[in-house]
């Protein structure tokens, strides 16, 4: 399975996505990556799903809020309002920065679906894929940050993390699912190495966003807003 189709860069801008299970640290690399490029003098886009917008905050507390009734979304059902969010993101914030020539950087996009709805919930990957490349029109992120790190090992980070009040609905799933995700992504990025990035996540914050930065910085020069510092 690959990613969806590419319709290009609609505008100037540098379109950055942030992958890979819960707890791998994207909140952190996204706050690093924006101040750093701030910095570098380009307008940022920091944003998310689900929830980017407030449509997808609507739909962020049906997705991840744990019901007491113990109910659950059906897995087609929650692809479809991953879907959804994804649409209004890309319509109301994704596409108006990029063609302001803006650097967007998102913590989760397309591959997360394929990750956790199709290898997670063991959805048909083709029609996982082909429901998020409608969403997008097509559009996918001109480099792809997977923070690669054991399961476990994010569990454990996610119950040290004081600011938490409990696991959301997708960080409860078992040990199982949560290894199947991590398979995925590494999947995907193995079939596209020249789109993706894969860091190693259980490094230390500072080195994962030194490599990103390492890596991401010729990419910029060729994309740079004028006025930027190269």
């Amino acid at each position: 399975m690959s990613g969806p189709a590419v319709s290009g860069n609609p505008g100037d801008g540098f379109f950055v996505a942030l992958e890979g299970g819960d707890g791998s640290g994207k909140t952190t690399q996204q706050r690093l990556l924006a101040d750093w490029l701030a910095e570098r003098g380009h307008e940022v886009v920091v944003t998310r799903e689900p929830g980017g917008t407030a449509t997808g905050t609507a739909l962020r507390a049906v997705l991840l809020a744990r019901r007491a009734d113990g109910d659950a979304l059906s897995p087609r059902a929650e692809a479809l309002l991953f879907a959804a969010d994804r649409a209004q993101h890309v319509a109301e914030v994704v596409l108006p920065g990029l063609r302001r020539g803006a650097v967007v950087v998102t913590d989760r996009y397309v591959d997360s679906s394929l990750a956790y709805q199709g290898a997670g919930r063991a959805l048909p990957a083709d029609e996982v894929e082909q429901l998020s490349r409608w969403a997008t029109d097509g559009l996918q992120p001109d480099l792809t940050v997977v923070l690669d790190v054991d399961p476990a090992t994010a569990a454990g980070r996610r119950g040290r993390d004081a600011g938490r009040t409990g696991e959301d609905r997708m960080e409860a799933e078992s040990l199982a699912f949560h290894t199947r995700v991590r398979e995925q992504f590494l999947a995907l990025a193995a079939r596209r190495p020249g789109r993706y990035l894969v860091l190693d996540a259980a490094d230390a914050a500072e080195d994962v966003q030194r490599r990103l930065r390492e890596h991401l910085a010729p990419l910029l020069r060729s994309a740079a807003p004028a006025g930027a510092r190269p």
